[in-house]
């Protein structure tokens, strides 16, 4: 059997499984709203379930079985017991449980670029999933992103398993079909050659090549069920790879999932590094039977007896953790009340990943002595809803810590959207969120420590922006593509960022960039590419004029910010700052679309730049008034933007006239685009933010 899905747009494997909690609510009656509240969190960890892109198939050929049937039990206790076994710390688990005709065989794969603990978590929460999508079948398989589960009521130990197939394929097109098929085709026999002489605990591998014919490089992994000898490992991946004319013919990236084995490749990195095995870790057998507490018996009795112990050693735990819940609650007693308040402002789903924040609080007098008491010679930045601290932890880790005011009316909603946004995030080109505090009405923010400040403090500077040469330059301008990117296409949720600007990218050590803020961002679900809304909140000139004048935006109106500041980073001036040229006055945008319909572009350029690759600052320039473009449809998505500022000779297209085009001195330009300017002008002179304080207005919506 073949199933083929198709996606216009990439839906990496950086994304996570639905794995938050339910927080209830608790009101006038502690005790009884507290065991109420985990007998809940109980029930949603019980069905908590996969992503809805997870693959899943269900063999109608094995028979069904009825709820609580002894191969159900048999089943439901294997699975449960996966977390049993300590000695695997290699994502791997194979095990049966039972007696036949009722023995229930299982696997469980993770990916080996992902962390055993979190992924193991990931494949128990999918068997309820799966067993939800495929209801009392004796045999069914979810492919997650991260994962694969397989469970049977015949032997699946050491079999090559090719059926069923199915098919995710990235919807793009290559330009050089030859050119990619071959470098593919290289890269998919190397992979399968890797991952085939892999030993009993790992049999993956990921890698990528870099293809000239459509100035792309291909990432790509091949991965097989570790009990698989190398030359049926090698088959399989075989098989799988002879099925990309298939699916994938002329398509820039694919998804192949077999029960034995899967391949993938996409044009952009979509894992992580390979986690390091423990060299002295050994598998066990597959033959094992779960922990002895479980082990099964042929009689009726011993089976009776098995039931009545479990259900009492599940009973004392389940007492022991509501006395511990009860406890936690009666020392944070005062933390959950104003939750409580926020989730009554802000009803509407937010509840079930409170949990998730909770395991990321830190302690208020530790931040405290952290920053030396908030001491002034700490600080680091002032915005609209708070001041940014520098700070030191006992270990010696530095940490920026954001205090929102107390003042602020959206303090609270900030404060919840950032942790319950930010927490979730995890890219190389975005601040990562270490934690969070509140003590009464102190509401912290503590992110990882970025040394060299904002970009903002290096490129408006007439002397600091000397030291940003263009090879830094450019690289910063891709590392935000990189971080948009991810944020549009690559994390769980759409996220669109809605105040990028200068002041929100900061610099590592290594001046490499990072996106911070997340106060503005919009959650959307995978298959939604806009919203509305009345209340318009940025940073004035790099609104996109469909946001500032109608309240629409989506990934297109990030990829105009994203424009205005590529084009501030070539040139070294802000986008509402006068630029003179000659006896005429105009603003960067306007400066920089006439200069280029001229054939003058380099009129753009900052003059501090020595030694630069004219053809690579030429491009960018391009790049920039792509994105500028008034109508979102023509402007390019950042998956688009981040192909073009990897390719050195792709065709670009001619740009139209850029949203705010305001004339020189001596020319006029309409009225609508000379009060519009002169808005941006004044309010982003007026509500600049400076480091990682926000200035905007982060109420949900």
């Amino acid at each position: 059997m073949v199933s083929q899905l198709k996606s216009p747009t990439p839906s990496p494997d950086t994304s996570t499984s639905s794995d938050f909690l339910l927080f209830i609510l608790i009101r006038e009656n502690y005790s009884a709203m507290v065991l109420l509240s985990f007998l809940c969190y109980l029930f949603v960890t019980a069905i908590s379930h996969v992503k809805a892109g997870d693959s899943v198939s269900c063999d109608n050929n094995r028979g069904n079985y009825t709820a609580n049937s002894t191969y159900d039990n048999n089943l439901k206790t294997l699975i449960s017991t996966f977390s049993s076994h300590k000695q695997i710390n290699y994502g791997f688990y194979n095990f049966s449980y039972g007696q036949d005709p009722d023995r229930a065989y299982a696997m469980g794969l993770c990916r080996g670029d992902q962390e055993p603990n979190m992924c193991l978590t990931k494949l128990i929460n999918s068997f309820t999933y799966l067993k939800q999508q495929c209801p009392n079948q004796r045999e069914a398989i979810v492919w997650g992103g991260e994962f694969t589960l397989w469970y049977s009521n015949r032997s699946i130990f050491g079999i090559v398993e090719t059926s069923p197939t199915i098919f995710l394929v990235y919807e793009r097109n290559v330009s050089d079909v030859d050119a990619y098929n071959e470098a593919l085709s290289s890269l998919m026999t190397n992979l399968t050659n890797k991952a085939a002489s892999g030993d009993s605990r790992r049999k993956y591998d990921a890698d990528n090549v870099y293809e000239p014919g459509n100035f792309v490089t291909i990432y790509g992994y091949a991965l097989c069920m570790p009990d698989l000898s190398s030359q049926q490992c090698s088959d399989c991946l075989e098989a799988a790879v002879s099925q990309i004319p298939v699916c994938c013919k002329g398509k820039m990236g694919g998804n192949i999932l077999q029960p034995s084995c899967r391949i993938r490749f996409d044009p952009y990195r979509f894992y992580n590094s390979t986690t390091v095995l423990d060299s002295n870790a050994t598998p066990p057998s597959p033959s094992l039977q779960p922990p002895s507490v479980f082990t099964n018996n042929t009689s009726s009795g011993q089976s009776k007896i098995r039931i009545v112990i479990i259900s009492v050693a599940v009973a004392a735990v389940s007492m022991v953790l509501i006395l511990i819940f009860i406890c936690i609650y009666l020392r944070l007693g005062k933390p959950k009340q104003m939750f409580q308040a926020n989730n009554r402002k802000h009803s509407g789903g937010d509840e079930d990943e409170i949990t998730i924040v909770e395991s990321l609080q830190f302690n208020f007098d530790i931040i405290r002595a952290a920053t030396n008491d908030f001491s002034d010679s700490n600080k680091l930045g002032r915005g609209g809803f708070g001041i940014v601290y520098r700070g030191k932890l006992p270990d010696g880790q530095m940490i920026a810590v954001k205090r929102l005011l107390q003042e602020s009316n959206q303090g609270e909603g900030e404060f919840k959207n950032e942790v319950l946004l930010v927490a979730r995030l995890q890219h190389r080109n975005l601040v990562r969120l270490l934690g969070f505090c509140f003590e009464e009405n102190e509401r912290l923010l503590i992110y990882e420590f970025v040394t060299n400040k904002s970009l903002d403090y290096f490129i408006f500077d007439p002397i600091r922006k000397a030291q940003l040469n263009w090879q830094m330059r450019y690289e910063i301008i891709k590392g935000i593509a990189r971080g948009l990117l991810y944020l549009h296409e690559d994390s769980r949720l759409r996220i669109i960022h809605r105040d990028i600007k200068a002041s929100n990218i900061l610099l590592d050590n290594e001046m490499n960039p990072k996106i911070s803020d997340f106060g503005l961002a919009r959650l959307f679900v995978i298959d939604q590419s806009q919203g509305n809304t009345n209340r318009i909140v940025g940073t004035y000139g790099y609104m996109a004029p469909e946001y500032a004048m109608h309240g629409l935006f989506s990934v297109k109106s990030d990829v105009f910010s994203f424009g205005v500041l590529v084009l501030e980073i070539i040139s070294g001036h802000k986008n509402s700052a006068n630029i003179r040229h000659g006896n005429n006055i105009e603003y960067l945008l306007s400066f920089a679309w006439k200069s280029w319909k001229e054939g003058k572009a380099t009129n753009i350029i900052d003059p501090s730049l020595q030694n630069f690759s004219i053809n690579e600052i030429m491009r960018c320039i391009h790049i920039g008034l792509l994105c500028i473009q008034e109508d979102a449809a023509d402007r390019p998505t950042m998956a688009a933007v981040a192909l073009m500022l990897n390719s050195y000779s792709l065709s670009l297209a001619i740009p139209s006239k850029p949203a705010y085009f305001y004339g020189s001195g001596t020319e006029t330009g309409s009225l609508h685009d000379k009060q519009l300017w002169a808005e941006n002008q004044n309010a982003t002179t007026s509500n600049e933010s400076i480091n990682q304080a926000s200035n905007t207005d982060p109420y949900p919506r």
